[in-house]
């Protein structure tokens, strides 16, 4: 499983090689691992199973940071910390939640 790539790589054809990393994965009971951690600052679900892609989104600043998990009335979130600053990223400061489907 490669994590991450490198923009500029990918454009010039080059499949993804992976990036340095900075933070580690959370595992959810409904088979999913969840990591940002990345220099391209995108944030992952993976099939923990094997090891497929099953959603990405761009963070404002690097994801250097591990997860977290809550149930809030049933439904389940993912959070994480959106700072940067690692690898010449950009520099900021966010928490951004996501909620899995129901």
């Amino acid at each position: 499983m490669v994590l991450g790539e490198y923009g500029e790589l990918t454009r010039r054809g080059m499949p993804p090689t992976g990036t340095e990393t900075y933070g580690g994965p959370i595992s959810t009971a409904g088979g999913l691992l969840f990591i940002g951690a990345t220099a391209d600052e995108k944030f992952r679900a993976f099939d923990k199973t094997d090891g497929k892609v099953l959603w990405e989104v761009a963070l404002p600043f690097g994801g250097f940071a591990t997860p977290a998990t809550y149930m809030i009335d049933g439904r389940q979130y993912v959070v994480i910390a959106a700072g940067g600053e690692k690898v010449n990223t950009k520099h900021g400061g966010d928490v951004v939640a996501f909620a899995l489907p129901q």
